[in-house]
């Protein structure tokens, strides 16, 4: 009987100690500027013509969801194709594909 009380008052103090944990609270009053690796996010109208042409030249059928751009002036572009296919491409400024 003593192990079975036991069992049950480590039990109850197991199951207390999980709940004790707390999250973290989401801040949604301060500004966020999105940088991904070494890229920020810019407008996708910010875009150079090059990079533009290049893509409407390669990929007639996408559109330019998101851009992002590094301090190299190397572009990160996430496409989405008509038929929902999504990529991503790198491009320099000249409008040539880069691998990263």
């Amino acid at each position: 009987m003593k192990n079975l009380v036991l069992a049950t008052v480590l039990s109850f103090a197991g199951f207390t100690a999980f709940a004790s944990v707390q999250t973290p609270e989401l801040n949604v009053d301060k500004a966020t500027v999105i940088t991904l690796g070494d890229f920020e996010e810019i407008n996708v109208s910010d875009l150079p013509e090059a990079v533009t042409t290049a893509v409407s030249t390669n990929y007639p059928t996408a559109k330019v969801d998101k851009a992002y751009k590094n301090d190299k002036d190397q572009y990160k572009l996430e496409l989405a194709l008509e038929d929902g296919t999504k990529g991503t491409v790198y491009a320099d400024a000249e409008g040539n594909w880069i691998d990263m």
